[in-house]
């Protein structure tokens, strides 16, 4: 039979394993997200509707990764009844959920046109060049993000956030260059639209990204940087070091 400080320690142990689940099951999802991306992205360049196919029907294990999350915070809110730090692992990690299933369906989204695609001339439209080059930058910014989250690192988190306005620069520029290959050649209009949904899915792709990066930050400073600008941003966090 457990004495009180026993049984405490029991309990705090039982909590702290519930917490490490919950949390190397978020990191689990990030990983199946990263892959979605990767391979819808692939699915596109390559003309390649059957890869395609497989990220949209992966779609559904990265919602039921959600939902199952989801249920644990909701049991450990419910049971523990967690305080400060732990308070805010939880209301972290069912932010970062949210973000990760949003980035699944962009990596959906980017599948489909690479159907659409697939049945198209191969050398209709232009931004291949730009769907290649932003896409590592925010799978680059994705990867960082989740780093951050598992090691709480708020030096990378910040970067991370400071890496969005590289993405979103490179983006209207890559949407100025198509809207003029359409001009130039009407006959591309259709293809390089498709190419203007991608593009801007993975726009979507790095905003999730610096979200969860904010939220390594609410996590670690306790400090909601959300609508920050990225120059105060790095200025906040030294404050609160």
């Amino acid at each position: 039979m457990l004495n009180q400080d026993s049984y405490k320690q029991h309990i705090s142990a039982q909590f702290n394993a519930e917490l490490d689940a919950v949390k190397n099951h978020l990191l689990e999802m990030g990983g199946l997200v990263e892959q979605q991306i990767g391979r819808a992205v692939e699915s596109l360049l390559n003309r390649d509707s059957g890869l395609a196919a497989e990220v949209v029907a992966g779609d559904e294990e990265v919602n039921d990764m959600e939902i199952s999350i989801d249920e644990e915070c909701f049991r450990i809110l419910a049971r523990r009844q967690p305080a400060a730090s732990d308070l805010r692992l939880v209301l972290a990690i069912s932010k970062v959920t949210t973000d990760l299933e949003r980035i699944g369906d962009e990596a959906s989204k980017i599948a489909r046109q690479a159907v659409k695609a697939s049945e198209e001339p191969a050398s209709s439209g232009g931004g291949f060049v730009e769907i290649r080059h932003i896409s590592n930058h925010v799978a680059e910014m994705l990867r960082h993000a989740l780093d951050a989250f598992a090691r709480l690192d708020v030096d990378m988190a910040v970067d991370t956030v400071i890496a969005d306005r590289s993405v979103d620069a490179e983006y209207a520029t890559a949407m100025r260059s198509l809207v003029t290959f359409m001009m130039e050649d009407p006959r591309t209009i259709g293809p390089v639209l498709g190419q203007m949904w991608a593009l801007r899915s993975l726009e979507r792709v790095g905003d999730h990204a610096c979200n969860i990066a904010e939220n390594v930050v609410y996590l670690v400073r306790g400090l909601d940087v959300r609508h920050v600008e990225p120059d105060e941003l790095m200025n906040q966090v030294e404050d609160r070091h």
